[in-house]
Order: C-alpha cells, then sequence, then structure tokens
C-alpha cells in the first residue's frame, strides 16, 4: 500500500527587520565565523523545506544572489516579523510554512520534520520550537491556511508573534537550547 502524500513544507527565513539592536545593520548580512548568517539559515532550512523564501526589505539583490524567491513586506511602515510571515503565506503554495529568523545560525536539521510531526500528532496548526527555559516564538511550523487569520490580526494594529500564536490551538517541541542562540547585538557574534 503507498504511503499518504507528504504535506509539502515551505519555509522563510525572516530578515526583514531593521536590526535596531546591532546598530541598524542587516543582520542577514553580517559575517560570523567568516560567512553572512543568511548563508547558515539557507544551509541547514534548503534540504528541509521546498520552496525557501527570503522575507527581505533591504538589499533585495544580494538576497537574490543565493537563488530563493526574496519577499519584500507587503505591509507599510515595517511592522514586524508578522508581516515576513504573511508575504510567505500569500506567495509559496505549501501546506505548511516553517518559519526562522536569519540571527540563529545553529538551527536543528531536523526542525521542520520534528516541528510537523508534533504538528500533525497534535492535530493543531501550529508547532512552536522551545528549550528548557523558553519558547522560541520566532522558530515555528504553521498551516498556510492560517494566512488569513494572520492579516486579519495584523489588520487589527496587532503585531506580537506570541500573541498571535496564543491565539491558535498549538503545540511545543523541545530541543537544545544550542540550537537557538541568536544574534541581537554585536557583543553576541563573539559568545559562540
Amino acid at each position: 500500500m503507498p504511503d499518504a502524500e507528504q504535506p509539502r513544507v515551505a519555509a522563510v527565513i525572516l530578515a526583514g527587520g531593521l536590526g535596531r539592536r546591532m546598530g541598524g545593520v542587516d543582520k542577514g548580512l553580517i559575517e560570523y565565523r567568516g560567512r553572512p548568517l543568511i548563508e547558515w539559515a539557507l544551509d541547514t532550512l534548503s534540504p528541509q523545506a521546498d520552496p525557501l523564501v527570503i522575507s527581505a526589505n533591504r538589499n533585495l539583490e544580494r538576497y537574490a544572489a543565493y537563488g530563493h524567491r526574496v519577499l519584500p513586506d507587503t505591509l507599510p511602515d515595517f511592522p514586524g516579523p508578522l508581516a515576513g510571515v504573511l508575504a510567505a503565506l500569500e506567495a509559496v503554495r505549501a501546506d505548511w510554512l516553517l518559519v526562522t529568523p536569519c540571527d540563529t545560525p545553529h538551527l536543528p536539521p531536523d526542525l521542520a520534520a520534528q516541528l510537523l510531526h508534533a504538528a500533525q500528532q497534535h492535530k493543531v496548526p501550529l508547532a512552536v520550537a522551545a528549550d528548557t527555559t523558553r519558547i522560541h516564538h520566532s522558530c515555528f511550523i504553521v498551516r498556510t491556511e492560517q494566512r488569513d487569520n494572520l492579516a486579519a490580526f495584523l489588520a487589527r494594529g496587532e503585531r506580537a508573534v506570541r500573541h498571535w500564536q496564543a491565539a491558535l490551538d498549538s503545540t511545543t517541541v523541545m530541543f537544545d537550547a544550542a540550537c537557538f542562540a541568536n544574534f541581537n547585538q554585536p557583543q553576541d557574534l563573539h559568545k559562540t
């Protein structure tokens, strides 16, 4: 008997922020161990999802040079990471969307598989990565059918990822905390 068709998983790397805590630098292009942060995410996520898109609002040509579709926000005034998620949900043709930030270079190689498995097992439209100390709200998988829900949330002026997630049935998946070391300030680049 043939296996049931595998769900299609797309991914978006969020690189569209203003990088305020990094002095306004485009975080995806900051070098870490000799390579831009975006390359770390691309290398880890490329085997996990197809298509893979990049959410960016500046340096679009540099990001496009990596061979993936680049999606600027469709909403004005940099309303935050959920604007990048919405742009991806509107653009991709898949059952699920894996979402990660560009500033987390040590993501797990099985992130998509673990999150998808948990969401399917619990029959929920959202699974969020966590470790023993915190929930990583910016690393999650969501059913693409949630695009209208997210559009309505943003239209109300809401911006917080965790608030949108709190309104959805969800589960969390435990990972090693080291996988989610991220870089928000210049000194963070020297910690790992």
